[in-house]
């Protein structure tokens, strides 16, 4: 099986970014192996539907991301099955979120998204540009790291943490990196 992980935020208004800063981040920071699968990172930003074509290649989707939801508290951490969206879940936070929302709907159409899973926070609304992201989300941001390692062992993925490193950093960094 082909995962794919896939980071979805805009890296430069603080919270909003998280998804992105967590995908580089566990990217970074674990090697992952297994004899049946193979697992891919990618920063997918806010580009939505023009992910399709990537995101049709994989058998396996996990999206790392913001979301929104009735009574839930910043930092607030949610993991489910795009199959079955919690109703609470409002998905309202950002525009990119509503995109990405509609884009796997257009799969879901074609018959082209693989299983998907969402492992969302609840962001604090920054409307500054900053790379600094909220103390809320930097503890639910571990909270979303834990939950995406349990539910790759789950698929039989084995891992082990290469380097020591944070999210802040990953996000201090994301503007300096070269692609």
């Amino acid at each position: 099986m082909n995962v794919l992980i896939l980071g979805i935020g805009n890296v430069m208004f603080s919270d909003e970014g998280v998804g992105v800063h967590l995908c580089r981040l566990v990217e970074q920071k674990y090697a992952f192996s297994s004899d049946e699968h193979t697992i891919t990172f990618v920063d997918g930003g806010t580009l939505a539907e023009r992910l399709i074509p990537i995101i049709a290649e994989y058998d396996y989707l996990v999206v790392l991301d913001c979301v929104d939801a009735r009574d839930a508290e910043i930092g607030d951490v949610y993991f489910f099955d795009f199959e079955n969206v919690p109703s609470s879940i409002t998905w309202q936070g950002s525009v990119h979120e509503v995109e990405m929302l509609q884009t796997l709907s257009m799969m879901d159409l074609l018959g082209d998204r693989p299983p998907t899973k969402i492992v969302g926070i609840i962001p604090e609304v920054v409307d500054i540009t900053t790379l600094k992201m909220t103390p809320a989300v930097l503890k639910g941001s571990e909270v979303m790291e834990a939950t995406l390692l349990k539910h790759l062992s789950e698929l039989g993925f084995s891992y082990q943490q290469i380097k020591s490193l944070d999210i802040q950093s990953v996000a201090d960094g994301s503007c300096l990196e070269e692609r």
